[in-house]
């Protein structure tokens, strides 16, 4: 009988034939990421190359079971330096529900480039007994050798994150110094060039930068130039990325324009955290307008926000603490059975985490107010205080003949400005038939309303001068105005009272063991 024959010779009859046991499958995740969004929407990039190299690994261990997810879990322009990404989000997500068996990517650094954050991920990975291997380093997490060189590579990867984040804040300063553009959003009024990485001006945008600033100073309230402008349907910026995606631009808002009308970068300037260099673009806004919009955002932030965010009229709100764990006390209100409503003043730790954190009783907010308006009147007839406030008196009133001086000149300087240039359009822009253009007719009508517009602030000026200069302040009037203090807090609206005790009083500190409030005042009340 032939080799052959034997190899083919059937088992005896009871004979037991063993096969082999398939193999454990195990459900590998694809994780890749990309720190830039370069060239992050054509049709191959760094990311579908990443997927490719992962899933040419898996497969060439489908005879040990691996089979590749289809979901994908890709990060574009996402920092390895944090773990706050979408896709690894997801990723560990579907780890807790026990849906993933391996982890796979091209390099360590693509998962974390921060030792302490990787360090804990292959914690959880090893409670989860999830492994995790790196293609092109040929590493697995399944021996110790395996650990050890994943230790080493990705402190080496957090070394060179930190180098390469060095070296660019280093050129960014550099160039801020030097007063060039070093990127991001566009500022309203500015164009970017990005050929020479230069702002250029945007002649139409420029107009409305001007003109919040005007009407800033015209209503006193970003709100009110807020709804103004949104009103007149204006939009912020509106601009393309380097990808070509359009950023419509949205309404405005409060913090946005507080934001604009602090920025320095309109009168040519740039910061560097608290310093400001000469920049290499054009100014937009003048210096004396500049420098008056944020002396007037500066007092209405420091009096401003108390009485706009205040629509009960409590005049306590943000000053009473209290005096045993520091925390503020806020005003809570309850309604009786005749639907009688009762305010108190209740610590706000123990509102929060239970009486245990603070055991500071509740305070009547009337009895609180009746006691602080009671220190302020007797401050009031004090004599002595005469001697305090008249020098600060004399100043506010010399402080506010220069405010209003100064806004004087520059509303003259303004009106001169469209008077000049409703002479130019007049004189070098008519028609050889003597009709001006259509065009030409509309601007010199929106130059004669904004004269019109200016000449109503520059009345309201000179009125406001003529009061303060028939005023003759002398300590004498100053008196007897203090001793009427009684009847004027009582002639005072509730926001007005609000005003006048955030302008006088720092805080208030409350002391349960001796049931005593202690006031601090401001030294400028």
């Amino acid at each position: 009988m032939s080799p052959l024959a034997l190899q083919r010779r059937t088992p005896r009859r009871g004979t037991r034939v063993e096969t082999p046991a398939p193999a454990k499958q195990t459900r590998a995740a694809i994780y890749c990421r990309k720190s830039t969004d370069e060239n992050l929407h054509s049709d191959f990039n760094s990311l579908d190359a990443q997927r490719e190299a992962c899933a040419a690994y898996i497969t060439s261990l489908k005879g040990d079971g691996w089979v590749a997810l289809p979901e994908a879990y890709q990060d574009g322009a996402y920092s390895g330096g944090t773990t706050d990404r979408p896709a690894l989000q997801r990723l560990l997500a579907d780890i807790e529900q026990g849906m993933v068996d391996a982890v796979v990517v091209v390099k360590i650094d693509r998962l974390s480039r921060s030792l302490l954050q990787f360090l804990q991920m292959m914690e959880y990975f090893e409670e989860k007994q999830v492994s995790f291997v790196a293609v092109t380093q040929q590493i697995n997490t399944g021996s110790s050798a395996g650990r050890l060189l994943i230790n080493v590579l990705v402190s080496f990867a957090q070394f060179e994150r930190e180098i390469g984040s060095e070296r660019t804040r280093e050129k960014i300063h550099a160039a801020k110094k030097k007063g060039r553009y070093t990127g991001g959003h566009p500022p309203l009024g500015y164009d970017i060039d990005r050929l020479n990485h230069r702002l250029v001006v945007n002649p139409d945008e420029a107009a409305m930068v001007r003109e919040l600033f005007d009407l800033y100073l015209e209503h006193r309230s970003l709100l009110a130039v807020a709804k103004h402008v949104n009103a007149r349907g204006w939009k912020r910026k509106s601009w393309f990325t380097n990808a070509g995606v359009r950023r419509t631009g949205t309404r405005f808002e409060k913090v946005y324009l507080q934001r604009l009308l602090s920025n320095p970068l309109y009168i040519g300037q740039v910061t560097l955290h608290d310093e400001v260099y000469p920049g290499l673009h054009e100014a937009i806004v003048d210096e004396d307008t500049f420098r008056e919009v944020g002396a007037l955002l500066v007092a209405n932030r420091n009096y401003g926000d108390v009485v706009t965010r205040n629509k009960n009229g409590t005049i306590l709100r943000r000053l009473v603490k209290c005096g045993r764990c520091g925390a503020a006390m806020a005003y809570c209100w309850t309604r009786n059975s005749r639907g009688r409503i009762y305010s108190y003043l209740r610590c706000c730790s123990e509102q929060k985490q239970g009486r245990e954190a603070c055991p500071t009783p509740t305070l009547s907010a009337p009895e609180v107010e009746a006691a602080i308006i009671k220190e302020i009147k007797r401050m009031a007839q004090d004599p002595a205080l005469v001697d305090q406030v008249f020098p600060e008196a004399l100043e506010q009133s010399k402080q506010g003949r220069e405010f209003l001086e100064t806004e004087r000149t520059r509303l003259l300087r303004q009106r001169e400005q469209r008077e000049e240039a409703i002479k130019r359009l007049v004189s070098t822009l008519e028609s050889p038939t003597g009709e001006l253009p259509e065009v030409v007719g509309e601007r010199i009508k929106e130059h004669q309303a904004e004269v019109q517009r200016l000449n109503a602030r520059l009345q309201s000026a000179e009125q406001e001068l003529a009061a303060l200069g028939a005023q003759s302040l002398n300590r004498e009037h100053l008196t007897q105005t203090l001793a009427q203090f009684t009847d004027l807090w009582d002639a005072l609206y509730p926001l007005e009272r609000v005003r006048l005790v955030h302008s006088l009083i720092e805080s208030v500190v409350y002391h349960d063991e001796t049931d005593h409030l202690e006031f601090h005042f401001k030294a400028s009340g």
